[in-house]
């Protein structure tokens, strides 16, 4: 059996849970995915299956879409609402005006920093692997292009955008940089991948409905 699936990701659960969930519905070994999601997100997850897993590089250069939301005054250890709360602060002179120019100054090429809670590798290690144990290291920057980001709704301390990004760019670590350079912090509260490449949410299977008839063979 090869081809591929677009899953709908639940929150919750991460990535390779989804995959050990095909492998037993499909019942086989060879399945991966391309290009992960945090347990808190959900949305497009390409799924590989049998020989397409050798397309993964392919599929895992695909520009993204997201729709998110960050919550002012709040900095959390993973830039997520999951994660343990290490500072809050007053969020009541930020204005709309304000998060649309920093977002406008963020569109373009640029480096990026990936955060400590990220499947990044160090050394061979994971760089979540290392945080749960306390290890902080210093990250290489990464190289990525924000294509759009737009501001869809201000309701402090809850804020909606969306941003069109390259690959490997992380939508928690720009969360984190808004809110540095407002001066209140950010985290994450809400994720979801709504394009991938050219596949867009409303052609994504829901992984409790999923069957052979969702897979389909790629073209590009």
């Amino acid at each position: 059996m090869n081809g591929i699936l677009i899953i709908d990701k639940p929150s919750g659960v991460t990535s390779h849970d989804v995959v050990q969930n095909i492998r037993r519905k499909f019942h086989m070994r060879r399945v991966g995915h391309a290009g992960t999601l945090d347990p808190l997100a959900t949305g497009i997850l390409i799924l590989l299956l049998g020989e397409s897993t050798k397309l993964s590089d392919r599929f895992s250069d695909f520009d993204k879409t997201y729709l998110a939301t960050m919550r002012l005054g709040t900095t959390t250890e993973t830039a997520d609402i999951d994660g343990k709360i290490l500072v809050t602060a007053s969020y009541s002179d930020v204005t709309q005006q304000q998060i649309q120019d920093i977002m406008k100054s963020l569109e373009g090429e640029q480096d990026q920093v990936p955060p400590m809670y990220s499947a990044v590798k160090f050394n061979g290690k994971k760089l979540y692997e290392l945080a749960r144990k306390g290890i902080h290291v210093e990250r290489p920057p990464r190289r990525i292009t924000i294509r759009r980001l737009h501001l869809e709704a201000f309701n402090p301390p809850d804020v909606q955008f969306t941003m069109e990004c390259s690959k490997g760019t992380y939508v928690r670590q720009l969360a984190a940089d808004i809110g540095e350079r407002l001066g209140c912090g950010a985290c994450i509260t809400q994720i979801r991948r709504v394009k991938a490449g050219p596949f867009a949410i409303q052609e994504a299977a829901h992984l409790c409905d999923v069957n052979e008839s969702h897979l389909r063979n790629w073209q590009g």
